[in-house]
């Protein structure tokens, strides 16, 4: 199985903790990439509707998303951990996430995303963490991925691991352990009803604007491509 892991963060905190926890019990047999950011991608989407109006691969941020988008093609399992900043994902998950807004199902979709599956693991000091979840399923639900899991704590004791105590680390890592091994064996993701729905008021989107058209915008262009349209 190959596995993908988005890291919202470079610090090797909590969040760092909760992740190779979670891999620990993935690690034998599988392929695991991971991304670190902002390091891999140290920059914003600037909105210049490159990627919408021509190719991502015109992006001046090219560079850095294209080996990211190319790897979570090929991966079978895609693992978001971030932190809870403001009840929301760190700004640096969202710029990720904004750079790829070119393949919701509304613009341009890949059909390997149809069958993905995704974990998504937060943690906050004691705040809810999930808006901060909701920010990364939204996303991978317009990419076409109905297969996604959350996982999130609440520290309650402090911000620094090794200041919360045995007990409460413990019970992290034995409930980050339980949700692991729901992974071990290999299972392709399957199209949900909502990300069905998704597709489905898209593809009329498309008819429409279609016929507007004197020639095919580069969205319904891969559509046509794919035999959608």
């Amino acid at each position: 199985m190959k596995i993908v892991v988005i890291n919202g963060t470079e610090i090797k905190g909590c969040t760092y903790q909760i992740k190779e926890t979670f891999l620990s019990v993935l690690r034998d047999g599988n392929e695991i990439i991971e991304y670190y950011l902002p390091k891999d991608l140290p920059h914003f989407c600037i909105g210049c509707k490159t990627c919408f109006f021509k190719d991502e691969n015109l992006c001046p941020h090219a560079s850095y998303t294209i080996p990211i988008w190319n790897a979570i093609l090929k991966a079978d399992l895609l693992i978001f951990a971030a932190p809870v900043y403001a009840l929301r994902v760190p700004a640096q998950m969202k710029a990720l996430l904004d750079h790829f807004c070119c393949h919701w199902m509304v613009h341009r979709p890949d059909k390997d995303m149809f069958t993905k599956r995704a974990v998504i693991l937060t943690n906050s000091i004691g705040a809810p963490n999930n808006s901060a979840q909701k920010d990364i399923a939204t996303s991978l639900n317009w990419m076409g991925i109905s297969d996604v899991f959350r996982l999130g704590f609440g520290l309650m004791e402090g911000v620094v691991w090794n200041d919360l105590s045995d007990k409460r680390r413990d019970k992290i890592k034995c409930k980050t352990v339980n949700f692991a091994r729901k992974y071990v064996t290999h299972k392709p993701g399957r199209k949900g009803l909502k990300v069905r729905i998704f597709f489905l008021i898209c593809k009329m989107i498309h008819k429409g604007l279609l016929k507007k058209e004197k020639s095919p915008s580069a969205d319904n262009q891969h559509w046509i491509n794919n035999g959608w349209l």
